[in-house]
């Protein structure tokens, strides 16, 4: 994360974007370096079959997109607003002179780019060698390090997504995450209430 105050001073500005709203499509140049200031934001690719593969989630605090910036290739995903957003916007010449000046921040964005690397990484290999159980389980604990305030009052962590949105994280259909999900239920794995899946 870059202190607001240091983004206030490189010319950064305030963006709001509503629920499902694009901020920047596959495809698209990378102009501006984007940091969350409160909201969610999903980066995804969608399949000529209309199937959505949520390719990362990012929160309070996070920034996304920075690959492309400092790659200077097109963006090879679309990032989503999964809800009232607000951001913070950087305009890439500014950001670049940012880091130049500033090589902790620079060192600080290569250890969490190569720490998103690990985590895709691990993605691939769960999707090629795991059962649809442990891909879940593996992924909720991802889940727990990316969302530590999604605790209930019984201590148990409660999954911020959809049975969807699972599928779209783990490529798997939608329909095995629901009979999955119901399988580890029945065997006291997890709980569900109200629709919504807790886990210790």
């Amino acid at each position: 994360m870059i202190a607001p105050e240091l983004l206030l001073e490189y010319g950064a500005k305030q963006v709001r974007f509503r629920k499902d709203d694009i901020i920047f499509d596959e495809g698209d140049r990378a102009n501006y370096y984007y940091q969350l200031i409160e909201g969610n934001v999903k980066m995804i690719n969608i399949s000529t079959d209309g199937r959505h593969f949520i390719q990362g989630l990012f929160g309070k605090d996070d920034s996304f997109g920075e690959p492309a910036l400092l790659g200077d290739f097109l963006y090879p995903s679309t990032a989503v607003a999964l809800c009232p957003s607000f951001l913070w916007r950087l305009p890439k010449d500014q950001f670049l002179k940012l880091l130049q000046k500033n090589f902790d921040i620079h060192l600080h964005l290569d250890i969490l780019l190569c720490e998103r690397l690990k985590q895709k990484s691990k993605m691939l290999s769960d999707i090629s060698f795991y059962e649809p159980e442990q891909r879940i389980l593996n992924f909720i604990e991802q889940l727990k390090r990316k969302f530590p305030d999604s605790i209930s009052s019984n201590k148990q962590f409660i999954v911020p997504l959809t049975r969807q949105q699972l599928a779209d994280m783990t490529g798997m259909r939608v329909e095995t995450v629901i009979r999955t999900v119901k399988r580890m239920e029945e065997e006291e794995k997890l709980t569900i209430i109200d629709g919504k899946i807790y886990i210790s």
